[in-house]
């Protein structure tokens, strides 16, 4: 089980870097002043809003895709609208805003908001009072107001694709998701924390050996904590008793174990020159590479250096005996 420390306020890690997002989050949960939340896709910005609704939890969390906002009914599904204001509108209906009145609305990428309903949310902001569609009336609303985004608002805003306005409305508390690949101390415990979920949602539980968690702490992830989690899932999923087949790994993180493979065996060749082993040779690339084939040819080297035994061939390439014997069973090979 993961320390509560390390999966306060539902982010989980302990790295300085995560660290400093949670003290973040205390502080802007003490007023209700707009937050303003960015970062790459997949950071977590959903898990720090409703981190930040939580840590002063009042009426409900509403989230809102802005980029769902299209159309010509998106003042309807956002305001809400009064019956008979168009076609089909045979009842008055809520939108999202008012159902958020108490609590906490969530403009989940705010970057992809169109232009017309911006200026129609800059009010929401600074009047916090909105109209339903069809209505002559202004309601007010008390609503903690949290927006996020992976964009670069200051450059919408040169390209005319983002008000000016909206932004300083909404850029009074901003709290920087950091990327996966700055906080990589945090991986083993964001693995963990998957794998728990994955065993209450039915699926196989394991542990990863230290060759996969190295791979999986070494890889950028450009998908972040959202690509991590699917990741581990796939390979939850695809685990047996012998383990998970290669292929469980997307193809990117296949092709890093590979090559890391390769720099791994021809550094274990190298420290291995105060008892050297004649026959047993890393093969050159080739203009036509290929990380398998060149794999499976350096672990029949070294197997047929070692005279066929595992257990020194596994030394000899600098792996655990378990991740050979599946590099065997994978390439087909036998200690023949």
């Amino acid at each position: 089980m993961i320390p509560p420390a390390d999966c306060a306020l539902g982010l989980v890690g302990r790295s300085p870097r995560i660290a400093a997002v949670r003290q973040l989050i205390e502080k802007s949960a003490r007023n209700r002043v707009p937050v303003l939340l960015l970062g790459e896709t997949g950071t977590g910005k959903e898990v720090a809003a409703r981190a930040v609704h939580n840590a002063c939890a009042r009426g409900q969390f509403v989230p809102v895709d802005c980029g769902s906002l299209v159309g010509t009914l998106m003042e309807s599904e956002l305001f809400g609208h009064a019956r008979g204001s168009f076609s089909g509108a045979i009842e008055n209906k809520k939108g999202l805003v008012e159902l958020a009145d108490g609590g906490t609305a969530f403009f989940d990428e705010i970057g992809d908001l169109p232009l017309e309903m911006q200026v129609k949310l800059l009010r929401l902001v600074q009047e916090r009072e909105f109209r339903a569609v069809g209505s002559l009336q202004w309601r007010k609303v008390d609503i903690r107001i949290i927006a996020a985004t992976h964009r670069n608002l200051k450059a919408e805003i040169a390209a005319g694709r983002f008000r000016e306005d909206l932004f300083y409305r909404l850029n009074v508390f901003v709290i920087h998701l950091p990327p996966l690949r700055e906080r990589r101390e945090d991986i083993p415990l964001l693995v963990e924390h998957f794998l728990e979920l994955g065993r209450a949602a039915g699926l196989h539980p394991f542990s990863p050996e230290p060759e996969i968690m190295e791979l999986l702490t070494s890889y950028d992830w450009p998908g972040n904590v959202r690509e991590l989690k699917h990741a581990v899932d796939r390979m939850a999923a695809m685990y047996s008793a012998s383990g998970f087949p290669a292929y469980a790994l997307p193809s990117v993180l296949q092709n890093l174990m590979a090559e890391s493979a390769m720099r791994h065996f021809s550094g274990a060749i190298e420290s291995t020159a105060a008892a050297p082993v004649e026959d047993f040779r890393v093969r050159p690339p080739s203009p036509v590479f290929s990380i398998p084939e060149t794999e499976k040819a350096t672990i029949r080297n070294a197997l047929s250096a070692a005279q066929g035994e595992r257990a020194k061939a596994a030394r000899l390439l600098g792996i655990g005996r378990t991740t050979l014997y599946r590099k065997m069973k994978s390439y087909g090979l036998t200690c023949e």
